[in-house]
């Protein structure tokens, strides 16, 4: 057997390491700008007349089962139903002060309207991410709603402008000095979901839940028709059909 010359069997290593590299890096990294065959005011008003649990029902046939962001964020306004496109923001406990008021005027430049903002605070215990005057900001600039896996802070300011968000917990700390913004509209991973920038994100009393930009209309179209069946099979309820009765008709539970 004719073997390999040293220098080129470790070319060879070391191109395949990159080949499963660059893989790694198209599934973690790669932002998906597929377009929407329909206005975005019109695919997510749509989605707003859905709820999560239908849209959960949808990407799991899909064989997407961890699209649900951490089951203990709770909405600050439980009555709202809003979905938004990704915004996603990182940040990490860090005493640093310095530019941390420059980079996070520059992030909140670059939100456009119908963004929900997604973010992930890297387990920060201390710190609030958000408070009054960046929820009048968010409203100002169209911003739909926010998911923060961390704290909020002036809830009286957020209430009177009913803007819709997620959170974790309440604290009056602030995050200069304590927490640090690091990037954003990067993928992050919040819990076990991944959510890229661009991703539809909607949000109700259950909680909030992502779908991928490349099947948004496949999922939402989907999901009107679940909802189409629901209410059939609500009037069978209410008409006094029994449990056979509506399973042969097509019905489920």
């Amino acid at each position: 057997m004719t073997k390999m010359p040293p220098s080129e069997e470790g070319d060879l290593q070391r191109e395949a390491r990159m080949m499963k590299l660059e893989r790694l890096i198209a599934d973690r990294e790669v932002i998906d700008e597929t377009p929407f065959p329909i206005p975005v005011e019109e695919l997510l008003a749509r989605y707003e007349k859905l709820y999560t649990g239908a849209v959960s029902d949808v990407l799991r046939e899909h064989c997407l089962l961890d699209q649900a962001l951490p089951g203990d964020l709770k909405p600050l306004r439980s009555e709202r139903t809003v979905a938004g496109l990704a915004f996603t923001v990182k940040s990490a406990p860090n005493t640093r002060v310095t530019g941390e008021l420059t980079f996070r005027t520059q992030m909140l430049d670059e939100i456009a309207p119908h963004s929900f903002l997604v973010w992930e605070t890297s387990k920060d215990e201390e710190s609030t991410a958000w408070g009054g005057v960046m929820t009048a900001t968010a409203v100002k600039k169209g911003i739909k709603a926010a998911a923060i896996d961390g704290g909020i802070r002036d809830t009286h300011q957020i209430l009177e402008k009913d803007f819709p968000i997620y959170y974790r917990y309440r604290s009056p700390n602030g995050s200069l000095g304590r927490c640090l913004i690091t990037h954003y509209q990067t993928p992050i991973l919040m819990g076990r979901t991944l959510v890229r920038p661009g991703d539809v994100v909607l949000g109700d009393i259950d909680g909030v839940i992502v779908v991928p930009r490349r099947l948004a209309m496949e999922v939402l179209l989907r999901a009107e028709e679940i909802l189409d069946n629901e209410r059939k099979i609500f009037g069978w309820v209410a008409e006094g059909n029994t449990v056979q009765e509506i399973t042969a008709k097509g019905g489920y539970f």
